[in-house]
């Protein structure tokens, strides 16, 4: 029984993909096993998006407060921008966005960008898609952004 709850506590929600968790059974044998991580889902006007996320302290608050839902404003013809309704921690670092980056903007905005922009910013993530397609989904008026966790 010690196992099985030491298991549940081993493979609860975390940020990332996939992990290895030893356990010595009740023989005394070890036993790993690959354990699946619960990720964060995004997605935009309620189709999911493959999203790569950051390994980072703002990611993992993000998640504390999901499930979150964002009413997202086209801005500067490159970015969708919309309030988280709460600050984050953040660590504002000079970048030069890509399409499809998602970062934290004054610890409280969330961004998504279908173009390029110089700024600091916290990098959240980043959705894999083409510049295509992404233009296609954010740039043809405001969108609603959904995370689960």
């Amino acid at each position: 029984m010690a196992i099985l709850t030491l298991a549940m506590v081993l493979t609860g929600c975390r940020a990332k993909t996939e992990s290895d968790v030893t356990i010595i059974d009740w023989t005394g044998e070890v036993v790993t096993e690959e354990v699946k991580e619960t990720a964060m889902t995004l997605s935009i006007d309620g189709k999911e998006m493959p999203v790569t996320w950051e390994d980072n302290a703002s990611v993992k608050e993000l998640k504390e407060i999901c499930p979150l839902k964002v009413d997202m404003s086209m801005y500067g013809g490159f970015e969708q921008v919309g309030s988280i309704g709460q600050s984050i921690s953040r660590d504002d670092k000079q970048i030069t966005t890509e399409f499809g980056d998602i970062v934290l903007y004054s610890g409280n905005q969330i961004v998504v960008f279908y173009g390029s922009n110089s700024w600091a910013y916290t990098k959240l993530g980043h959705i894999d898609l083409s510049e295509e397609e992404l233009t296609e989904i954010l740039g043809n008026g405001d969108v609603v952004l959904e995370i689960n966790g």
